[in-house]
């Protein structure tokens, strides 16, 4: 019987790029479905929601491929409409496509959150060590180092904008693999297997990207 994923993003639907990857990586036959917390704000109204400080700031690309900065508590306030939007499409999956840290929300019971795919993969990988990690902006760096930390591993990081070029991502990748990490971790959704395959040779070790891990733990979830 065909399934139906559900993917809420932070920003806005569509995300095609998005939407492919996830359904590259579900079982043959999988109808996908994304909205956005975003949906149905004017430019003006997403333009406003900025960012109180480090700790809530969260990064996403609008339907246009802007790159914005974003209150992580409006994208709260707003995400259980998209919730129960999913729910009615009669999705039988849902993932939360955002790497951050999130509170409880209204609706989310049983929703798939990446971030929480992201660190127990580098926690069994990676018990003690050093881990490197890519963020999408500077400001995120204390956070999510705080974030990361645990007993027995050192975390650094560097900024890398999912949408920069070629040359930047090497040149991040070069920077973070000069502070020697055992394992890396890209650590935004909008980071792609183009972006991976850009700074894995500078980096030389082992390199998570979310949304492929996110996908096939997806896959066992549809199967």
């Amino acid at each position: 019987m065909a399934r139906t994923l559900g993917i809420i993003t932070v920003g806005q639907a569509p995300r095609d790029d998005m939407a492919d990857l996830f359904a590259e990586h579900a079982p043959p036959g999988t109808k996908v479905i994304l909205r956005g917390a975003l949906d149905g704000l004017s430019e003006a109204e997403i333009d406003a929601a900025t960012p109180e400080n480090g700790p809530d700031t969260l990064y996403t690309k609008l339907r246009g491929g802007r790159d914005v900065k974003l209150s992580k508590k409006a994208v709260i306030a707003r995400s259980p409409e998209a919730f129960a939007k999913l729910r009615a499409d009669g999705c039988d999956v849902l993932v939360y496509a955002c790497t951050g840290d999130f509170p409880p929300m209204e609706g989310d019971e049983g929703i798939l959150f990446p971030s929480r795919v992201l660190s127990g993969l580098a926690a069994g990988l990676l018990p003690r060590g050093r881990l490197g990690l890519l963020i999408p902006v500077a400001e995120q760096a204390e956070k999510l180092g705080a974030k990361w930390s645990r007993p027995g591993l050192e975390v650094f990081s560097e900024a890398l904008a999912p949408s920069a070029d070629a040359r930047d991502a090497e040149a991040a990748a070069q920077r973070l693999a000069a502070k020697k990490p055992d394992l890396v971790a890209m650590d935004c959704m909008s980071y792609s297997p183009e972006t991976k395959a850009q700074v894995k040779p500078a980096l030389g070790v082992p390199t998570l990207l979310a949304i492929t891990a996110t996908g096939r733990v997806l896959r066992e979830m549809l199967d």
